[in-house]
């Protein structure tokens, strides 16, 4: 049977499409509609066209808000006040401080100071420990878009063997309590790899789900791949000719699972699209 392309794109357009009706009935009731600001310090090339595209997305789906922009020089403490700022500010809903930063700003007593009841990237210690106790209130963007794509392309989670190659706070180990949640996009048996691993490959051919967030360009083969599994590539690269790629060889990849998310194309789309959900949501708490 040919592998199945998943098509990020089409999945993320229905989840904006959703989030634009509900902001448009949302507005309509309460005249108020969800507040996302964006924070980027300095101009990092990359996180400036990640900025845009959150941006643009936001202003689609009719939230307000804007993208505040701070020169590399920001001290920490000038940022925290800044934060401060917005945590106070009731038309702001969701806070997105954009990483890296620069290297004279502690990352985590940035992630800690912003509202858990704003901070629609999932990172603040608050968060994290409500996904792990099972409890979830807003989830990192990642692995809730690879939730959303299992979901709307009908592979069954339930008493699955995932394997989830990584584990980072940001991908891994958020996706690794969420597969075992229990609901739609749940109900698996997870195992965990790093980098202290014996014979990842191994493991990997056990997984009829396969998500894979190493941070390595194409490392995973063919044959790390149980036939007919779907695999969710999460990495994105950018090789010497300009040309991008993710932790997964797609051209073996394609001769043995059943379905498989591309880069470009597939889990990038749907991160941005859980941003906007997440943001909703946000919204959604101040109203009730």
């Amino acid at each position: 049977m040919a592998c199945r392309i998943i098509d990020g794109k089409a999945l993320a357009q229905q989840v904006r499409k959703d989030v634009a009706a509900e902001v448009a009935r949302l507005k309509s009731e309460h005249g108020r509609v969800p507040g996302l600001v964006v924070v980027l310090v300095g101009d990092d090339p990359a996180s400036g066209v990640y900025v845009r595209n959150k941006r643009k997305a936001s202003d689609e789906v009719g939230f307000s808000g804007e993208v505040l922009r701070l020169p590399a020089e920001t001290s920490q403490a000038e940022l925290l006040q800044t934060l401060d700022r917005l945590n106070a500010d009731p038309s702001v809903n969701g806070i997105l401080v954009q990483l890296p930063l620069p290297r004279q700003i502690d990352d985590r007593a940035v992630i800690e100071r912003i509202d858990p009841l704003k901070d629609v990237d999932g990172f603040h210690p608050e968060n994290a420990g409500l996904l792990t106790i099972g409890t979830p209130r807003f989830v990192p963007c990642t692995p809730l878009g690879i939730r959303e794509i299992l979901i709307r392309s009908g592979v069954e989670t339930k008493g699955a063997r995932a394997v989830v190659l990584g584990r980072s706070q940001i991908v891994g180990k958020s996706m690794a309590l969420l597969l075992l949640q229990k609901g739609p996009g749940g109900d698996a048996t997870v195992t965990v790899c790093h980098t202290a691993t014996r014979d990842t490959a191994a493991i990997a051919r056990e997984a009829d789900i396969l998500i894979a967030a190493m941070g390595r360009p194409e490392a995973v083969r063919g044959d790390w791949i149980k036939p007919g599994a779907v695999v969710i590539d999460v990495g994105i690269h950018r090789r010497v000719d300009g040309t991008l790629c993710g932790d997964v060889h797609q051209p073996e990849a394609v001769e043995v699972a059943s379905m498989l998310s591309p880069v470009p194309g597939g889990v990038g789309p749907m991160t941005i699209a859980m941003l906007l959900r997440n943001t909703l949501d946000a919204f959604k708490i101040t109203l009730a």
